[in-house]
């Protein structure tokens, strides 16, 4: 394939309610795919792939700039977290995990955290602030892999109290809504295959509980694929990839929080 056909919604105001939306096809000039994503602000917005390739926009989705991210060739960005214009943090899927940092708007990465694991794999990034975040992935030795950044992802550090899984209990890599930082310290984060539950902690990682969910499970390819909550509002997304009937029928909402 040629070109990679990427469409953006785009808005041409601020003003959400009540307007339409049009779909603009762009022509990127590349065969990369990607399922990274992070919108900053109606004009700014990052995308991140296969072959190692990022994109940015400035102007709403209008017009991207897409670059590949010297050494470290044939990657692929499914994680990506933006603040601004400028800084970016990208992770990969698969062994050996890097994480990587950007302040100059793509110009330049440096890698700032390394999971050599075998089963290392990196599914979603969010902040609470300017410096602190959270990145997850897969279960190594049968606990969810979770880090910690309080500088603004220049460092990160393993989080030892992080959940215990079940066999078959993993996560998607969907553009960082399978996790959520809100307020001052709490995290939301969903798991999907053969089991599929929300797993909260109030406290950035210390003490997790979990939610059970009526989501489709048993399967690797089943379970929660992204999610939302505000409050006591749960919204999960979800089903089957390999079985289009079941992704249509297994979205849920609650509003007690998951009871």
């Amino acid at each position: 394939m040629k070109y990679l056909v990427l469409f953006f919604l785009f808005l041409a105001t601020s003003v959400l309610f009540g307007q339409q939306y049009k779909f603009k096809k762009i022509e990127t000039n590349n065969t990369s795919t990607f399922r990274g994503l992070s919108i900053v602000d109606n004009k700014i917005a990052w995308l991140s792939g296969s072959q190692s390739r990022v994109g940015r926009s400035i102007d709403g989705g209008q017009t991207w700039e897409f670059m590949q991210v010297v050494g470290f060739d044939n990657l692929d960005f499914r994680s990506l977290y933006a603040s601004d214009d400028q800084r970016a943090i990208v992770a990969n899927a698969g062994s050996p995990a890097h994480i990587l940092l950007t302040t100059d708007a793509g110009k330049s990465w440096k890698e700032v955290h390394t999971n050599a694991h075998k089963d290392a794999f990196f599914d979603g990034i969010d902040f609470w602030n300017d410096k602190e975040g959270m990145i997850y992935g897969d279960p190594i030795d049968g606990k969810m892999l979770v880090l910690l950044t309080i500088d603004g992802g220049l460092s990160w550090k393993e989080v030892t109290t992080s959940p215990q899984l079940e066999k078959g209990e993993a996560s998607f890599a969907a553009s960082g809504t399978g996790i959520r930082c809100t307020n001052e310290n709490d995290v939301m984060i969903c798991t999907g295959g053969v089991v599929s539950r929300l797993w909260n902690s109030t406290n950035k990682g210390e003490n997790w509980t979990s939610i059970s969910t009526p989501i489709v499970q048993g399967e690797n390819t089943t379970g929660i694929f992204s999610f939302v909550y505000n409050i006591n509002s749960l919204i999960i997304v979800g089903g089957n990839f390999q079985k289009e009937a079941l992704n249509t029928n297994h979205n849920f909402y609650s509003l007690d929080r998951g009871k």
